[in-house]
């Protein structure tokens, strides 16, 4: 009997059919280190753990990843109240995070990718995305630029206008339209910070 799975695009069960014959590739969000990890943390991993062991029992090759975010606000707003670095704050969750999966028996992930490790990738994808027309520069800040993306919001049901309303002000200036979310973010005295074509710097919380 054929795999069958939920589309949420579709709104229906389909054939399951992966990418590249017989292999499988899962991508779920890892936590953001600021804080000792949750039930919330944990139910994504368990679910996954056991779509993986399934898949396997049922021949795919699959290679599961979770990545860590070590470079946020939230990370760095929390380390200076606790008058710590960034770098010790999050080394000290992210060991809290893995126990928490081996207590719960998640073994299966394959590997969990740092943002802080991959930021050369990061500038890379940024400039991708610059010259292909989907992000700009303003400011020493490059922006996703939401209404150059005809499908955004299409997973989740809403337009950009519906998300526009409420929105905070974002750090950063030059933006085109409200919705536009930081890729990478122009340097702040004290905050972890590397070099970038568009000046000293980190990346935004939606490209890690």
């Amino acid at each position: 009997m054929s795999l069958r799975v939920y589309n949420t695009l579709t709104k229906q069960k389909e054939v399951f059919e992966p990418v590249r014959p017989g292999k499988v590739g899962i991508y779920l969000c890892g936590p953001t280190v600021y804080k000792s990890p949750h039930i919330g943390h944990m139910v994504g991993p368990v679910i996954f753990d056991a779509i993986k062991r399934y898949l396997v029992f049922k021949g795919y090759e699959v290679m599961w990843i979770v990545n860590i975010t070590d470079v946020e606000d939230k990370l760095i707003d929390a380390a200076r109240k606790l008058n710590t670095t960034v770098d010790e704050l999050a080394r000290k969750h992210t060991q809290e995070y893995h126990d928490a999966l081996g207590a719960l028996g998640v073994d299966t992930i394959d590997k969990f990718p740092k943002a802080s490790a991959n930021i050369p990738e990061i500038i890379a994808l940024c400039q991708k995305l610059i010259e292909n027309g989907y992000a700009y520069v303003a400011e020493g800040n490059v922006w996703f630029d939401v209404t150059r993306d005809a499908d955004y919001g299409k997973l989740s049901n809403r337009r950009v206008e519906d998300q526009e309303a409420g929105l905070r002000e974002l750090e950063g200036k030059g933006k085109r339209n409200p919705a536009d979310f930081a890729l990478w973010k122009a340097a702040k005295a004290g905050e972890p910070q590397w070099d970038s074509p568009w000046g000293k710097g980190r990346p935004g919380w939606q490209i890690e």
